[in-house]
């Protein structure tokens, strides 16, 4: 009979190699997306609407996702999930007309809601000062947006885009069977038949809830915002074809996956506030050069004029891509810290919703992307988009969190004066 300790790592290792499948997977019109809009004659919003599909399946099923985690076990609900998209991947490569990826995409987006069955799964497996780790080993499986942008162009360039959804299918297949056989169940991690849905939903009156919606719409949503528009965007600012591009790309893509364990841990030892808080300037500074657009600066001077070009080059720019894939990365995991903390005992339900939240920014955001550029012409508005963003996170969790703990200590400072 396997030992616990076994078991725990048994349900780690395996949910985050399925994990990182779901994500390669979620990640797909990240470079399919782009021979499929030139095949079509996409503009830049319907590419965006495009890629975020499968986001937006991925994003509304979580919180039920998460409900029936509690209710029924992760093990199961993970399971059905993978088998339920095998068909639906399959399905991509047979779309002649934009209608067909679009709904094809919704259902292929359901393997995005896998990261909240399997957050509670592996959380509920470990004791509460190792969850931030185990759910940091958990959400490296991101590292599958970067996989995608490695393995898939490979695939396009030998056989077409085509075969990247049949070989997708089929590793989901085999993916599903082996959690299955590899993973283990706990009926003591379920929740009480006797809560009702009504009573798991209450989490929704309590303000930290909404806050942490707001840190992971950045942290998360920003990031699969950036993973799908990445390719594209070398592809079309600095002139790249798919291949390069793509591994370019993956340098925001790689960290935002890998480093998510470091971000448990750098969580369970500092705590998930000042974690997120540095993750947010981090970023903010980031956006800060990012934003900037590529511009031709004539100045008149007394030998006549002179024109100056200012912007990033493409190793600054990737630089501080990879940097901000970094923060991110540690801040995904921050934020369900704040999670495991507050609600122990609900981590489904509330991962769920906080993670509706982080999916609907990586709906959203592409296809705001691609309206900014059509409106200004301008590639790095997505970059300022994402700067303000971040700068109203900031101001809300300094008059949330930072002046209530600067107060509570002042006072705490000035209790032994009193008493005197």
């Amino acid at each position: 009979m396997a030992s616990e300790k076994y078991k725990q790592w048994s349900v780690v290792v395996m949910s985050t190699l399925a994990f990182t499948v779901c994500f390669m997977i979620w990640m797909m019109f990240a470079v399919i997306g782009i021979p499929i809009k030139q095949t079509l004659g996409l503009n830049e919003t319907q590419f965006g609407v495009l890629i975020a599909m499968p986001v937006l399946t991925g994003s509304l099923i979580r919180l039920p996702l998460g409900m029936w985690t509690d209710r029924f076990g992760g093990r199961v609900v993970f399971f059905i999930l993978m088998l339920s998209t095998v068909i639906p991947i399959w399905m991509i490569s047979l779309g002649t007309e934009f209608w067909h990826y679009l709904v094809t995409g919704l259902f292929v987006g359901v393997a995005g809601g896998s990261f909240t069955v399997g957050i509670a799964y592996c959380a509920r497996w470990f004791p509460r000062n190792r969850q931030g780790l185990a759910m940091g080993i958990f959400g490296a499986g991101n590292t599958g947006a970067a996989v995608t942008k490695l393995v898939a162009p490979m695939i396009v360039v030998a056989w077409g885009w085509t075969m990247v959804p049949r070989v997708y299918a089929v590793l989901m297949l085999v993916t599903a069977i082996a959690f299955w056989f590899l993973t283990y169940s706990d009926p003591a991690h379920k929740v009480s038949k006797t809560i009702t849905v009504r009573e798991q939903l209450l989490a929704l009156k309590d303000p930290r809830v909404w806050r942490y919606c707001q840190y992971y719409s950045i942290v998360f949503g920003g990031y699969v915002a950036m993973a799908l528009w990445m390719t594209k965007y070398y592809i079309t600012e600095y002139g790249f074809n798919l291949q390069t591009a793509a591994l370019l790309a993956a340098a925001f893509s790689i960290p935002g996956g890998i480093l998510r364990a470091i971000g448990g841990h750098f969580s369970d030892r500092f705590g998930a506030h000042t974690v997120t808080w540095w993750v947010l300037w981090v970023s903010l500074l980031c956006l800060f050069f990012l934003s900037y657009p590529q511009t031709q600066l004539t100045i008149m001077t007394v030998g006549g004029p002179q024109t100056f070009h200012i912007g990033l080059n493409v190793w600054v720019f990737t630089a501080l891509m990879f940097t901000m894939g970094i923060a991110f990365a540690i801040g995904k995991a921050s934020v369900f810290k704040y999670i495991s903390d507050d609600f122990p005992h609900n981590i489904g339900v509330i991962s769920g919703i906080v993670g509706l939240a982080g999916g609907m920014g990586g709906f959203l955001l592409p296809i705001i992307f691609g309206a900014l550029v059509d409106l200004t012409g301008v590639r790095s508005s997505a970059f300022m988009l994402m700067f303000g963003i971040i700068w109203v996170s900031l101001m809300w969790m300094y008059f949330a969190e930072v002046r209530p703990m600067n107060a509570g200590r002042s006072s705490k400072n000035s209790l032994p004066m009193s008493m005197n």
